[in-house]
């Protein structure tokens, strides 16, 4: 199958690029989110991404972690160890209260402007948020801008080729899903390095419960076996620096110079001569 709509046989990159630019993504509600992740089917999901996200950051003790999007289910796992976690919802997604049993660490953002400062950050978990943009560039940028030098970027999307993006029935079946050469593409374009890319989610997005008391199993054949199939792709990303716009670049802004109130106007040679 292939991973990008039929005209890109002619051109891959440029007719993808042309592709995802026609269609649009409309956020998925917090709530649907909220009422999947509390489903049997999405706590399994949960534990399965989460036991990737701690091999690919085991140790945050000292870091201060912003997950954007709806990325409550795998910051909780991250409040142990980070020196600091902040959930940021964007404004058309909506806003819950988390975590329940303490002070809300949530805020309700514009994710193209977002109120932190620069280099702010030193994780950043971008969930739910990707798939659904209508502006990835902007948004990028702004992640971009409010990660440290040395920070890492998680972005988790769902795969073209998995089940998981074929059914509605989980937030991973809405939004524009994507193949991995199109978000390592999308990262790159953004000024970030794709430095790692994983999948999790092998096992079928379906209810019955023996499917889900096998999803370790599930996971560990599909990942030896069938890597390019699971349902999400997670990818980490560190910042590119050099990126940004080089100190030798010249203003092409025109500068003009204060003329005084009265000028007297010189006369040529050839004016003087005619006179």
């Amino acid at each position: 199958m292939s991973d990008a709509p039929a005209v890109s046989r002619f051109h891959p990159l440029l007719s993808t690029r042309r592709w995802r630019c026609k269609l649009s993504a409309m956020w998925r509600d917090v709530i649907d989110i909220r009422d999947f992740y509390g489903s049997s089917l999405g706590r399994q999901a949960r534990r399965m991404i989460n036991a990737r996200l701690r091999t690919i950051w085991p140790d945050l003790k000292g870091h201060s972690v912003l997950g954007l999007g709806y990325a409550v289910p795998y910051l909780r796992a991250m409040q142990a160890g980070a020196e600091r976690v902040v959930a940021a919802m964007p404004a058309e997604q909506g806003v819950l209260h988390w975590p329940a049993d303490g002070n809300s660490l949530t805020t309700l953002v514009d994710e193209l402007n977002l109120p932190f400062d620069d280099l702010s950050f030193d994780r950043v978990i971008l969930v739910h948020a990707l798939e659904y943009a209508e502006q990835v560039r902007p948004l990028l940028r702004e992640v971009w801008r409010v990660l440290a030098g040395s920070g890492r970027l998680i972005v988790i999307v769902p795969n073209r080729r998995g089940l998981w993006a074929r059914f509605e029935r989980t937030p991973f079946g809405h939004g524009l899903p994507f193949s991995g050469q199109q978000l390592s593409m999308t990262l790159r374009e953004n000024m970030f390095t794709p430095v790692e890319t994983t999948r999790a989610l092998f096992m079928p997005p379906v209810r019955s419960r023996m499917f889900q008391s096998a999803a370790g199993a599930w996971e560990t054949l599909g990942s030896h076996y069938f890597p390019v199939l699971g349902g999400v792709i997670i990818a980490e990303a560190t910042k590119q620096i050099y990126a940004g716009t080089t100190a030798s670049a010249k203003s092409k802004v025109r500068g003009y110079l204060p003329l005084p109130k009265e000028t007297r106007r010189i006369a040529s040679d050839a004016e003087r001569s005619f006179f």
